[in-house]
């Protein structure tokens, strides 16, 4: 009977990639830390459920019944049984050795929420430029924290302390895939939890062939725009977003994700929550 790791639980989202998922599950049951493994599938219809419960019968798929996007990460925390979660997609895993390097640090370090991971992309294993931005970034070292402070990261490289996660409501519904860390991050940091990349925590990306990047790219821009106006102060969204279009390619996906930002204004009024100046002024750092 396998023994796991009692710390440290991965939760992975999957819509239609049968055979990444595969891959991944089969590549985290290789694990010597043998952490428990949670698949949250977001509807898939590609036999992605049927391939998981016949061939990897040691892990838990949860059927969210239809594309809940990165928010149905949120079923697989609430399913988890350990105090961490270590979050990662189908074309996404984790290293030997991380995930019990992150759970060592968390355990050592009780006001850190969130850590970022050392991401290798390709067979190549080049580093992706995120955590060039990460280990680079303004933010200003915090005493007795490890790594490097942030207040972004890729969600599926990352793993998160299970109570916090959920004290903030985790990823917030309605935003898909993609940019939608910014929200999490944020709120974390505001509920006065600390973020930090630690160089030492690895884990591999393979970009999925499926991705369809200008909808990735629009869907991103829309976001960032989102972000700005649900959570910073109203000089700071202004100056961001002009910031974010006089960035952008003056293409059609840049028209798309303007138009679906405006779309949005209904829920942004809902979602908007000011968050703390101290948080605000660090963004503005970031930006």
């Amino acid at each position: 009977m396998a023994t796991f790791d009692d710390r440290v639980t991965v939760v992975m989202i999957t819509r239609d990639r049968c055979d990444e998922a595969d891959r991944t599950l089969t590549r985290l049951a290789g694990l010597a830390e043998r952490p428990r493994v949670i698949v949250v599938d977001n509807g898939s219809t590609d036999g992605t459920v049927r391939m998981v419960r016949a061939r990897h019968r040691e892990v838990t798929c949860i059927e969210a019944g239809a594309n809940l996007a990165s928010a149905g990460r949120t079923l697989g925390v609430r399913a988890a049984a350990t105090p961490y979660v270590a979050f990662c997609d189908d074309d996404s895993w984790w290293e030997p050795g991380a995930l019990d390097r992150a759970a060592d640090v968390l355990d050592a370090h009780p006001t850190l929420a969130l850590v970022a991971a050392h991401i290798l992309v390709g067979d190549d294993a080049r580093v992706d430029p995120v955590c060039t931005a990460m280990a680079d970034g303004p933010l200003p070292d915090v005493p007795g924290v490890p790594g490097r402070p942030v207040l972004g990261f890729l969600a599926g490289m990352s793993v998160v302390r299970r109570d916090a996660y959920l004290s903030v409501g985790g990823f917030l519904p309605g935003v898909g895939v993609g940019g939608e860390e910014a929200w999490l991050a944020a709120d974390l940091a505001a509920a006065g939890w600390r973020l930090c990349y630690l160089h030492d925590v690895v884990a591999r990306h393979e970009p999925s062939v499926r991705r369809d990047r200008r909808r990735r790219d629009r869907r991103d821009l829309r976001n960032a725009l989102w972000f700005a106006w649900t959570r910073r102060r109203p000089s700071a969204a202004a100056r961001r977003t002009v910031e974010l279009l006089r960035g952008a390619t003056a293409d059609r996906v840049t028209a798309l994700a303007v138009g679906d930002a405006l779309r949005g204004l209904p829920w942004v009024w809902r979602t908007r929550r000011r968050l703390p100046s101290r948080i605000d002024v660090a963004l503005a750092l970031l930006d």
